[in-house]
């Protein structure tokens, strides 16, 4: 039976469907290469697509990796204007209609900073959904599915087969699970000093 990847290093089998190439995620992504650009890379928003600039030398590979690399990075910048609990429960009653057809109503939807091995928690019993305070600057996906998966847990309590199916709609799901636990192991590695000089 899958576990709660919000609450433990265990990840539910890969049923999913793909998530969206990085051009439909975001809008369409332009890259530009410059042969005055020698190590920089940089990327903003112009209306609904992302620019992103990196130097001409750059092999295709290190391309895909840095307009994902940049994409984040914006979309943290962007999530970090920060949503307060008024916007927070908008986003939730949007994502129900989407995704799960309206029907999970919560009472209250609200940042806490008191969940610290927690991403999100769930009282279906009085329709209270709080999300941690670390979650905040970042990506408005990761954001989006912890909240997707605290709504479902409105409909249903435990995380068996029924609830795993519910998220299935949700196209980033398995990106921001990736990100989710990237942050977790993250913290787990030592922090080196750094170098002198540096």
């Amino acid at each position: 039976m899958p576990v709660d990847p919000l609450h433990s290093a265990v990840r539910p089998p890969r049923s999913a469907p793909s998530p969206l190439s990085r051009g439909q995620e975001a809008g369409a992504v332009e890259v530009r290469r410059s042969t005055r650009r020698r190590r920089t890379v940089s990327a903003y928003r112009e209306g609904d697509r992302t620019i992103v600039l990196i130097p001409a030398r750059m092999s295709d590979a290190e391309e895909r990796r840095w307009v994902g690399v940049m994409l984040d990075k914006l979309a943290a910048q962007e999530s970090r204007r920060m949503l307060g609990d008024a916007e927070l429960a908008d986003r939730a009653h949007r994502l129900s209609e989407q995704y799960l057809d309206g029907r999970a109503r919560p009472a209250s939807v609200r940042w806490v900073t008191n969940q610290n091995t927690r991403w999100g928690s769930c009282t279906p019993a009085e329709g209270s959904i709080r999300l941690s305070h670390r979650l905040q600057g970042m990506p408005e996906y990761v954001v989006d599915y912890v909240l997707l998966h605290e709504l479902a847990h409105l409909l249903v309590p435990g995380h068996g087969p029924e609830f795993w199916r519910l998220l299935e709609a949700y196209p980033r799901t398995e990106r921001a699970r990736g990100y989710l636990e990237g942050v977790v192991a993250a913290d787990r590695l030592p922090h080196l000093p750094a170098a002198r000089g540096e």
